[in-house]
């Protein structure tokens, strides 16, 4: 049986778990991104098995079709958007997840948070480059009000978070009640009150058609000059040219985003990565060592039980 892990950046899925159980297996780590879709369907050709860290490598349709020996696609995480599970059904081929704790991005949006209030990167990067003693005035979150875009399992972690150090916290998404909110502490709002009342808006919701663009124009400039927006979730969820528009113009305080339509980011594809009013880290919001063990310890468990023919955590049934 051979076995395929992507995009295994910085060759970390190999010390991240304890292999051993795949031994009589041909395991190949990638640890670069094929972002070339030819060359893409000609690397996994061979292979019967695919390990995938979530939304790094898409395998739609047309790819899953041109793999002749695929049998399993195991993701980290239950959710992947990048994967076509319907058509892999319809192509024999199982697609299972792995649990994912989701603190380690909740605890990445809160410090984007306050790097953006106290204007850190500013002021580390004029220490560093420019020799310049205290570049910046940054400000306080303690008396602050933080919005929440979804009040899931991430949402109510940032909002704990931010209730801890003393913020007002506000949320609102399509299907969330007043009744939720007041569960978790949390004021309910508007869509529209969110945006012009918050200081800092931190988003937690799934990509959907519902959702794509759903941070546009007319939220950014509700939002303010003096207020900020951090996005650990999904690129798309937020129009990428009214943002920098916003920012060009002044209407928007700053951006931190983790996420980014095109992945890796560059200079090259992506403004922000320059922007000096972005705030950008390189997708590390699920990147920890303890996150690393569950994902990897669990996709060795699910490729075993696959080939045992008992699979776990099927996401196509």
């Amino acid at each position: 049986m051979r076995i395929a892990i992507l995009d295994n950046y910085n060759d970390l899925a190999q010390t991240a778990a304890d292999w051993s159980p795949l031994a009589g297996c041909e395991l190949v780590f990638f640890n670069t991104h094929e972002a070339d879709t030819t060359r893409l369907i000609e690397q996994l050709k061979p292979f019967e098995v695919l390990g995938v860290m979530r939304e790094r490598t898409p395998l739609p349709r047309n790819v899953l079709a041109q793999l002749p020996h695929l049998k399993m696609v195991i993701t980290t995480g239950k959710v992947n958007a990048a994967i076509d599970t319907v058509a892999a059904k319809e192509l024999g081929i199982v697609v299972c997840g792995t649990n994912s704790p989701g603190h380690a991005t909740a605890e990445l949006a809160f410090l984007l948070i306050m790097a953006q209030a106290r204007q850190l990167v500013q002021n580390v990067n004029g220490l560093a480059a420019g020799g310049v003693w205290q570049a910046a005035m940054g400000g306080d979150c303690r008396g602050k009000t933080l919005g929440v875009l979804g009040l899931g399992r991430l949402g109510k972690q940032v909002a704990a978070l931010g209730q801890t150090i003393g913020m007002h916290v506000v949320a609102w998404s399509q299907n969330l009640t007043p009744e939720a909110c007041e569960a978790a502490g949390v004021e309910w709002v508007s869509k529209e009150d969110l945006f012009k009342r918050a200081d800092f808006v931190s988003i937690h919701l799934r990509l959907s058609d519902r959702t794509k663009s759903l941070v546009g124009a007319e939220e950014l400039r509700a939002l303010g000059a003096g207020a900020y927006l951090v996005n650990t979730s999904r690129a798309e969820i937020v129009d990428a040219d009214a943002l920098i528009t916003a920012l060009n113009a002044g209407d928007l305080g700053g951006v931190a985003t983790d996420v980014y339509v095109i992945e890796p980011a560059s200079a090259a594809n992506d403004a922000l990565v320059t922007h000096p009013k972005a705030l950008c880290t390189p997708h590390i919001g699920y990147v920890t060592k303890e996150t690393y063990a569950v994902f990897y310890s669990e996709m060795v468990s699910g490729i075993a039980a696959f080939l045992n023919g008992t699979p776990v955590g099927v996401i196509n049934p």
